[in-house]
């Protein structure tokens, strides 16, 4: 049974409808086998942080994307956040605002 995606909110499709053509083009592929193969979807096109969220890591010829996503009841993910990459390591602050929303989502 596939997996199905939720934003969490319309602001975070939005976010990801504005990135760069190529880097889009690779979310759609990824959210294709995150739908596919759910928890089994690994590096290097998803990666677990830890605490039950994700990341999905698109790239494109114009730079590099990040989707923070948890998994809810069923077989449901949430994308949480996503953000293009302008330095090396991912900024703490992008970590602390998918978290916040991962601990509502999941009513905590």
């Amino acid at each position: 049974m596939p997996y199905t995606v939720e934003y969490f909110n319309r602001r975070v499709l939005d976010e990801i409808e504005s990135w760069p053509v190529g880097v889009l083009a690779d979310y759609a592929r990824l959210i294709e086998l995150l739908m596919e193969f759910g928890p089994d979807l690994r590096m290097p096109h998803s990666r677990a942080i830890g605490g039950g969220l994700f990341e999905l890591r698109p790239r494109g010829q114009e730079g590099i994307g990040r989707a923070m996503y948890c998994y809810v009841t069923g077989q449901c993910v949430i994308v949480l956040h996503a953000f293009i990459k302008k330095t090396q390591a991912t900024p703490e602050r992008e970590f602390v605002i998918a978290r916040k929303r991962m601990k509502e989502v999941r009513g905590g």
